[in-house]
Parts: structure tokens; sequence; C-alpha cells
């Protein structure tokens, strides 16, 4: 019989920095020689998250145009039960959009054709210490739902901004151990504390020292009867709307910059060809940034750009 896999859902609002901690998780896994599958959810169209993961990879499946936890649920079931079949991995992460909710994605973890073989699973959510000030209710219902708390982005903020990042995460989620991060460096055993495979995963130290619970230490619970204390939440997201740029190409970084910024909304994602070579833009409220990626880009990509902003805005 085979062993019972881990599923870790990653959750977060819009451009708290979800991918670049998958991209550790995946590190890691490689690393290790294991096979972990990742399924990522966005809210738009484009796929730009498949991109930046490695979308020829066998075992990166991507789900577009809604949100795992609601209109893409049944999806999301059918590509796990798909991924066990065909890929068989020793773990799987599930990235969910920056609108979804995490915790009730981790709900249909428990639906039939997938509780029977899912072990250790955890919702973990990233958030952005510059921006855990954030008043959507859509931001507080995610925090809520953590089991683990990932506070990212640290040496971007000064010191006061930082200690109200931590009061506001120890107020929305006061059970939650909390990690904080640069760039998605953490220690994967704290997601894994026994290995991909072992069933009952235990205890971890958080960051304080503290005994907690690993983030998948609910293996062995009767699925569903551990999470009586949290019912599924209203969902916010159709106060967002996401709208796809088409960039002009040939302008030069400066001019592409002014363009973009001058129609950013709260997360802005995508691809653009400037004259000083191919740009990675990501923006997240004010903050707009043009880097050169990391690896090659899909001709189809370039000059395309998601940009996701509330109705009312």
């Amino acid at each position: 019989m085979n062993p019972r896999v881990p599923v870790l859902v990653v959750g977060g609002f819009l451009g708290s920095g979800k991918t670049t901690l998958v991209r550790r998780l995946l590190a890691d896994a490689q690393g290790r020689g294991l096979r972990m599958a990742v399924i990522s959810n966005e809210f738009g169209e484009l796929g730009i998250d498949a991109a930046l993961l490695g979308a020829g990879e066998a075992r990166m499946i991507e789900l577009a145009g809604g949100c795992v936890c609601c209109s893409l649920s049944n999806e999301l079931v059918e590509t796990l039960v798909e991924l066990r079949r065909r890929v068989d991995p020793d773990r799987i992460v599930i990235e969910t959009s920056g609108l979804a909710l995490p915790f009730d994605t981790q709900l249909h973890l428990y639906r039939p054709k997938v509780r029977e073989w899912v072990g250790d699973e955890a919702c973990v959510v990233v958030v952005d210490a510059e921006r855990a000030d954030e008043a959507d209710p859509l931001f507080a219902d995610q925090v809520h739902g953590a089991d683990l708390i990932v506070l990212s982005k640290v040496d971007l903020v000064d010191t006061p901004t930082l200690d109200a990042a931590r009061a506001r995460v120890a107020e929305l989620a006061p059970d939650a151990p909390v990690i904080e991060a640069v760039h998605g460096d953490v220690s994967v055993d704290l997601f894994y504390p026994r290995g991909p495979t072992d069933e009952g995963a235990g205890g971890a130290e958080d960051a304080g020292g503290r005994a907690e619970r690993g983030a998948g230490g609910r293996a062995g619970h009767d699925h569903g009867h551990d999470h009586d204390h949290r019912a599924p939440h209203a969902h916010h997201h159709d106060a967002w709307t996401s709208t796809e740029l088409r960039v002009p190409a040939g302008l030069s970084e400066d001019a592409t910059f002014a363009w973009l910024d001058a129609r950013k909304g709260a997360r802005t994602k995508g691809f653009v060809a400037t004259a000083d070579g191919v740009r990675l833009v990501q923006g997240v409220g004010r903050r707009l940034e043009l880097t050169e990626p990391e690896g090659p880009v899909a001709p189809e990509l370039l000059g395309r750009v998601v940009v996701i902003r509330r109705r009312d805005g």
C-alpha cells in the first residue's frame, strides 16, 4: 500500500510572497531527491506563476481563471487524484491565488477520492510585513484560517512597521506559530517535521523555542472533526477584477516603468520586452519593480501583464 502524501496549502494575500516560498520548497525537494508536485492557482488566466515555477515540469499543474477554494474546487480534486495516479509524488503543494481562502481550500482535502491517501495536511499563510495593515476582510479571513504563518519581506520594513505586523498577525491568528522570512528562506523541516512520507508527523519548535506541533501535525485525526472551530468563510473575491494589459514592446526600461505605473492595481505581474531586454514585472500596492527573469520566457507571455484591482477602485 502506498504511503500517505503530505499536502501543504500555501495561501496569502495579493503579492505576499507565496510563489517565492513555493520555489524554496521546490528547491529543497529537488535537493533531497523527492518528487514534489505543485498545483498553482491564479485568479487571472495568463499563468505567470506557472512560468516562474517552471511550467515545463510534468509535476507542475496550473488552475487559472478562478479560485480553488470555490469555483475551481472540483478541478482541484480531480487534479489531485490525477497527480496521485500518474506521478505518485512524495509531497504536494497547492499555491492558492491571492484572492482565495486557503483554509476553505484545505477542506477539499477531506472529500472522497482524496481523503483516503492524504497524510499530513496544513494551511500556511504568507503575510507581507509591509502590508499587514491590509483592511480588506479577505486578508483577515486568510490569516485567521492559518495553521502556520510566514511573515515575509521583513527586510523591507523598519522596526515599528515590523512590530505592528507582528501585532496584527497575533491579533488575527493568536494560536498560529509565526516564522519570519526574507526571500522565502525558511526551514522546510518546519512544514515537514518528520519527513515527506511519515504519518503522524509531530512537534517542532518555533523560532522562539516553544514546543509547537509541526505544520502537518494533524495527521491521523478524523478528517473534518479537527476543524469544527473554523467554519468556511463567506468569499469576498467578487469585489476584485483581473485585467490583462498589452504592454508596447521596445520602450526603454524607464518608459515601460512609467507606462505600467500609471495603470497598476493592487497586484501587477507579467513579462515585458523593453529596449533593455526582457523584464519580469512585479507590483504590490504602491511598489512596482522590473527585474531580469531568472530564465527564458515563452514568447507568448511577452508584453502581457495581469493587473488585479478592486471593482470599486
